[in-house]
């Protein structure tokens, strides 16, 4: 099976420069960097690496508490991280590290998967929620190099692909040398697989530092001041219509409510806009930088790595990806600044989060729209309580502390 996958993954290959062309065509590639997906590097490497490949800013964000823990370890030279997608290149920009730097993952072939560990000579190579290569940890197992699996999280729709090849899943997956899964579900998916070392630390996406609650001094925030806010965080489809269609509504009673939509693409922005003017409703964007007015309706951020700034003028949010079959987004960050959850019932990617939070009373899950509205009124003026914010840090400290202590004993 492994030369089935290497020639459909040559086919790729072949054809990559077409599709990396419509890609920076569309933006979505690094005009400067392309090349590093190639194996194509400006500079020689002179040190050993623990390597982190996380794919895009999800799995990125995740892991910023780990790589800043292992800055600090003087026996840690340096720690190379790669992710996929030009947004989480952006999103690394903006933090200060001494030792850690980014690099794009090369294509899973034979050739560039051994040039890439060549030339960054990894001592441990860490793999970040559901990223499974097989080229690469073929290539790495071969060179003795130790692969965990980090923050894991295998699906019951991905199980079930990868069953379909069962002898070929247990190759992959047996290369695996630690894996340290978010949920049970996983631990349970990934022994059938044939991952063999398995121990549950818990999900990385509960950590977060317990002064997060911090506004930019750029952030407009006194524009926001005279209205009531509802956020809708990470919204997909037609997430945004209902979420409009319950602003109207509840606005004929509430003339001082603003809703902030923050969509999950941002290259969906024109099209969203389009879609709420034909329900007559003004719209304002981040970046004109305009700031709602009393006629406003809803504020759209069109803008990245902004959304903890608008958590901190709410007190309850939608978390989207929940209402249309996607499987739900995280909804820790809001509800660690103090907001109330709402969300639809398709959060199987952030089951065992949504349990916690349903346990300790912080969200609500329903896809009627009248309970949507009225759990939206009650909680448009209530802040989560402190105590209920400090269970989250806590559990969060714990499960980093583990996460760590594992990857530890991996690095000489």
């Amino acid at each position: 099976m492994y030369f089935i996958y290497s020639v459909i993954i040559n086919l790729v290959f072949l054809f990559s420069p077409i599709l990396i062309l419509i890609r920076l065509f569309k933006g979505k590639e690094d005009p400067l960097r392309y090349q590093e997906k190639f194996c194509i590097y400006s500079k020689k490497n002179r040190f050993k690496s623990v390597w982190f490949h996380a794919a895009s800013v999800g799995e990125l964000m995740s892991i910023i508490p780990v790589l800043e823990k292992l800055e600090k370890k003087k026996k840690i030279e340096q720690v190379l991280l790669t992710t996929s997608t030009r947004s989480s290149a952006k999103i690394f920009e903006n933090y200060k590290f001494k030792k850690t730097f980014h690099k794009y993952y090369p294509l899973d072939t034979n050739y560039l998967t051994n040039k890439f560990i060549n030339t960054w000579r990894p001592q441990l190579a860490v793999f970040v929620d559901s990223e499974i290569w097989p080229n690469m940890f073929k290539n790495l197992e071969k060179k003795q190099i130790s692969i965990i699996l980090l923050n894991a999280r295998v699906t019951r729709k991905s199980y079930r692909r990868w069953g379909i090849l069962k002898k070929f899943a247990n190759e992959v997956f047996s290369k695996i040398s630690l894996a340290l899964p978010s949920n049970l579900e996983t631990k349970k998916f990934l022994k059938k697989l044939g991952t063999k070392n398995i121990n549950i630390a818990g999900n990385l996406k509960f950590y977060a530092k317990n002064k997060i609650n911090t506004i930019n001094k750029f952030f407009p925030k006194k524009k926001f001041k005279n209205f009531k806010i509802l956020c809708a965080a990470s919204t997909h489809g037609d997430e945004e219509i209902l979420i409009a269609k319950i602003h109207k509504s509840i606005k004929k009673n509430d003339k001082k409510l603003l809703t902030i939509i923050i969509p999950r693409h941002i290259n969906r922005s024109k099209r969203i806009i389009k879609d709420l003017k034909k329900i007559n409703l003004n719209v304002v964007t981040h970046s004109s930088r305009n700031g709602p007015n009393k006629n406003t309706d809803i504020y759209l951020v069109d803008t990245y790595g902004e959304a903890r700034q608008f958590y901190q003028l709410s007190k309850i949010t939608f978390v989207g990806g929940s209402i249309v079959r996607h499987g739900g987004q995280n909804p820790l960050e809001p509800a660690r600044l103090g907001n109330y959850i709402i969300n639809g019932p398709n959060i199987d990617n952030f089951k065992e989060i949504y349990a916690f939070l349903s346990k300790n009373k912080i969200s609500v899950t329903t896809l009627d729209i009248k309970k949507m509205q009225n759990e939206i009124e009650k909680k448009l003026n209530k802040k989560l309580p402190n105590s209920k914010t400090r269970k989250i840090f806590n559990l969060g400290e714990k499960i980093l502390n583990k996460n760590v202590y594992y990857l530890l004993k991996y690095i000489a």
